[in-house]
């Protein structure tokens, strides 16, 4: 069939009109776009940008290890900031517990660097902690920015002495106007944290950067309850026509996103998920592989990463479209987290993504379903290794699936399979432990509860209290 090109002009319009609509992040014409794999390519290219710096860098980590390639980061960034450089650094709490010490931030603040916490523990916030600062953002004197799915740390660089290889990640270095918008989504979480950026420095609605490439880009930064990405990824799912390659380091879709995967796979498209045979979290993998019959029923081909941990979390769709950041495919990324990805419109982009994907395989193994419909490895398949500590979603992508079959064996809404027998009878043990529990210490249990429920109730009376405060006078 012709189409002219007033239509695809049209089609173009419409489709970009969705996916600002969708995602809350314009499309930026003319950028450069740089896809950076594992700490290899990363770690260098950010501690290049870090040590050219001249008037600010903003750095925004989930988790930064106190190990050697913590510090090796934090002595680059004290060494700028006592060049006079404004230095800026965002953690999050959660992130850093019982990773990072507090005489590891003491010496960043005492040599000048800017250092705040995102959402440590309130007492007026009794669940503040569920919502995290999940994003991995460099960007450096408005001129480079980097967006990404690595944390700083040694797991990413391996330890060959011990026979430790580094994590798979994926990374972005980008310049032009898109990294304005890397900005903006810095101040607006600083401005959580603490203080607002001076107004000098705060990025005006006006505000552009020269053309440094010809790449098509949005950021999106997502925050908590927007679900941005979500929409994004469902768009993705449903527009898709010839293949949808994924990669995701703690999978744990929605049902609507399992769907979408399971149509688009039933209409012919080539969709592929790859995730971790090893999770930092061990028991993860056995909640995972309960959510992989649906898809591979419908023809989604999952492989699992062989190695020691696959953290990567990237999307590419038919040779036209890719997205790199930090968002999981799970209900914690989607909805609770601040997270900041990369969306590339750009063929020769996708095209290195793809390659990427296709490499990666190399060292997967396909799941399949066998004679009997049980979900099993290939026979042969190599043995796992361990992985070390991780990230954010882990805990509640394992909830998830443990949510879904306790509910589908309750309400029968559908078949369940011989993996999730595990999760039954764990789910079933543990409730009927604690039933036993309450029956027998009855004040073992009410008191926590009646302490939790003090403690909503304190916290909702101080808001309220606080707020009838600011009530403005007539």
């Amino acid at each position: 069939m012709h189409v002219d090109g007033q239509t695809r002009s049209f089609v173009r319009e419409l489709a970009d009109q969705a996916f600002s609509r969708a995602s809350g992040a314009p499309l930026r014409d003319g950028n450069s776009i740089v896809l950076l794999k594992d700490a290899t390519q990363n770690y260098p290219a950010w501690l290049d940008a870090i040590r050219s710096a001249r008037r600010t860098i903003h750095f925004e980590m989930y988790i930064l290890h106190e190990d050697d390639a913590g510090r090796l980061f934090a002595d680059a960034l004290i060494k700028k900031a006592g060049e006079g450089v404004r230095v800026r650094l965002l953690y999050d709490w959660l992130g850093a517990f019982g990773k990072t010490s507090h005489r590891f931030w003491n010496r960043l603040r005492a040599a000048g660097v800017d250092t705040r916490c995102y959402n440590p523990p309130r007492f007026d916030h009794p669940l503040g902690w569920v919502s995290r600062d999940h994003r991995k953002m460099i960007a450096v004197d408005r001129e480079v920015a980097f967006v990404t799915g690595l944390c700083v740390g040694q797991a990413w660089v391996g330890d060959p002495a011990r026979h430790l290889d580094p994590w798979r990640d994926t990374g972005v270095q980008l310049r032009g106007p898109a990294v304005l918008d890397c900005e903006k989504a810095f101040a607006e979480a600083w401005a959580v944290a603490g203080d607002p950026l001076p107004d000098a420095e705060r990025v005006n609605r006006e505000a552009t950067l020269p053309a440094a490439g010809d790449v098509a880009v949005r950021v999106v930064a997502t925050v908590p309850n927007t679900a941005g990405l979500f929409r994004v990824d469902q768009l993705v799912a449903a527009l898709a026509r010839n293949r949808l390659w994924l990669t995701d380091a703690y999978f744990a879709g929605t049902a609507p996103y399992v769907q979408a995967l399971r149509a688009a796979a039933n209409d012919g498209v080539d969709v592929r998920l790859l995730v971790p045979g090893t999770s930092d979290i061990p028991a993860l993998r056995l909640f995972s592989r309960a959510g992989y019959r649906p898809l591979l029923e419908a023809g989604v081909r999952v492989f699992e990463w062989n190695g020691p941990m696959l953290h990567a979390k990237t999307a590419v769709a038919d040779g036209q479209w890719a997205r790199v950041g930090s968002t999981n495919l799970n209900i914690a990324s989607w909805m609770g987290n601040r997270e900041l990805d990369v969306i590339v419109e750009d063929q020769r982009f996708a095209a290195s993504m793809e390659e990427t994907y296709v490499a990666d395989l190399a060292n997967a193994i396909e799941v399949v379903l066998d004679d009997r419909n049980r979900v099993r490895p290939p026979a042969g398949a190599a043995p796992r290794t361990r992985g070390g500590s991780g990230s954010s979603g882990r805990a509640v992508a394992g909830a998830v699936r443990i949510g879904n079959t306790v509910a589908a064996a309750l309400t029968n809404r559908r078949v369940l399979e011989p993996v999730e027998a595990h999760i039954a009878l764990i789910a079933g043990s543990a409730l009927l432990a604690c039933a036993v529990l309450a029956i027998k210490f009855p004040r073992g249990f009410s008191y926590p509860i009646a302490a939790i429920l003090g403690w909503a109730a304190a916290a909702l009376i101080y808001r309220g209290i606080v707020l009838h405060r600011r009530k403005p006078t007539r």
